[in-house]
């Protein structure tokens, strides 16, 4: 949901002084041709279907006549960065970097959320929504159930998986629970029991800028820059897999995608069985 309030903002940015009753097609499109020049289709796309269904809601409120919005196309915008994937020699960088905050303070926050994106490959809007009722420590499973998306539904109806973690995984989720314990004492009246595993110091869901940012910070502790992002971990666990000869419809069963050729194409560089192919070939390739 996270993902759709943000997107809105560059197109109500241009055309929240005009009142609704005045807006025109002319208008929308206008605005979404200027924000083609720096941002995505997809960005774009996410900005115009906001606008479209916010307009729906007052059309059937009878605030206006007609919705401008849905009248016009969406243009195409800019290329975005090609996704890109960190090397097992560089991921051993980013685990060691994320185990060690500096000055003795331990863990970095992030640590247990890098360590599950990279052991698993689900989707940070998977992670950003995930609760303890759907972790299992002693078991070593986390059932993959809800995303930070319209409505709480994963991304495809095969997103919905159950995983087995990987034995640094339930180490470092381990840890997170202890550290998540002491926020709790500390922030004491103004804590947000919300059940999420990845929060806030008061309990809140992490605002996905805010991670991206804190993120940036253990890249560049582990040597390796300022430009990566998290989705980029999902890809580095799906080139890890195909790298080790796990086959490529057994990764597909890992990260969630209906297809196949998703797997293929884009990211090689209910209760179900649990799919533990991933948490052994983690756990063999980072034994050390």
């Amino acid at each position: 949901m996270q993902l759709y309030r943000d997107g809105l903002k560059p197109l109500t940015a241009l055309l929240g002084t005009r009142q609704l009753k005045k807006l025109s097609a002319a208008d929308v499109l206008s605005a979404l041709e200027e924000l083609s020049d720096h941002l995505s289709t997809r960005s774009l796309q996410i900005a115009h279907n906001c606008l479209t269904r916010a307009i729906r809601q007052a059309e059937a409120d009878d605030r206006v006549g007609r919705n401008v919005a849905a009248l016009v196309e969406t243009p195409a915008g800019c290329g975005g960065r090609p996704s890109k994937a960190l090397s097992v020699e560089q991921a051993g960088r980013l685990l060691r970097a994320a185990a060690d905050a500096g000055l003795g303070n331990g863990p970095h926050r992030l640590h247990a959320y890098v360590v599950l994106l990279l052991t698993t490959g689900i989707r940070p809007e998977e992670a950003r929504a995930l609760r303890w009722d759907h972790v299992d420590l002693d078991g070593a499973t986390v059932a993959v159930w809800r995303s930070d998306r319209v409505g709480s539904d994963t991304k495809t109806p095969k997103s919905r998986r159950t995983l087995r973690l990987a034995q640094m995984a339930v180490e470092a989720l381990r840890q997170r629970k202890a550290a998540q314990a002491a926020d709790r004492l500390k922030a004491g009246e103004l804590w947000q029991d919300t059940g999420l595993v990845f929060t806030t110091t008061i309990g809140t869901m992490l605002d996905q800028h805010n991670i991206r940012r804190e993120f940036r910070q253990i890249t560049q502790a582990a040597g390796l820059g300022d430009e990566w992002v998290p989705r980029e971990l999902r890809h580095t666990f799906v080139s890890i897999m195909s790298a080790d000869g796990v086959p490529i419809e057994e990764i597909a069963r890992l990260a969630g995608h209906q297809k196949t050729s998703t797997t293929e194409l884009v990211y090689r560089r209910e209760l179900r069985p649990v799919i533990t192919a991933g948490a052994e070939v983690m756990d063999r390739i980072f034994s050390s």
